[in-house]
């Protein structure tokens, strides 16, 4: 504990006792978080659906946000709608809610700055990429070319943070050998 005189330390890498977090870690680790709980309530909103005429739920959601419920956009989601099954919705369910599983583990050991945790964000999303790039050639949209973006930017910073903590290591390596 500090006194008045002396302030306890600040989280810095200069010192080393004190608990401090990688901003760039924790910025990838919220962000996989939010992921989270973006993808848990869209399970829980698929499972709420189940046993409900999903074609009503959308026309009073196009009427909540006052949208022409006569109009193009408004018909053709009505139309898609009425052709999804509970057993889609269950589905859907289902893979969102372990998809959030995943992204808890990641975000939570990003958080925690495990080395697996990096290894298992990038291999995840090294794997995803293909995926990715296909989607954004068969169907371009500015919210697709975004996500490839992004996910390249957190590949790109974790990769970064390996290669810097190797060099740390082999540093430590020489120095006591030397």
């Amino acid at each position: 504990m500090g006194s008045l005189t002396h302030p306890e330390p600040v989280a810095t890498p200069t010192h080393p006792g004190v608990d401090h977090h990688d901003r760039g870690l924790l910025l990838v680790a919220l962000f996989k978080l939010a992921k989270a709980l973006f993808f848990v309530g869209v399970g829980v909103g698929a499972l709420h659906l189940v046993h409900r005429d999903v074609g009503e739920v959308a026309m009073r959601v196009a009427s909540l946000f006052r949208l022409d419920t006569e109009g193009p956009v408004v018909r053709f989601m009505l139309d898609r709608a009425d052709l999804i099954s509970g057993h889609q919705l269950r589905r859907t369910a289902l893979f969102s809610i372990l998809y959030a599983g995943v992204c808890l583990v990641e975000g939570f050991g990003l958080y925690k700055e495990k080395t697996w945790a990096e290894y298992f964000t990038i291999t995840l999303t090294v794997l995803a990429l293909p995926w990715e790039f296909f989607e954004l050639f068969r169907d371009p949209t500015a919210f697709r070319a975004g996500l490839l973006a992004l996910n390249l930017l957190v590949l790109g910073y974790l990769l970064f943070v390996l290669r810097r903590m190797r060099r740390k290591q082999e540093l430590r390596r020489t120095s006591v050998a030397s």
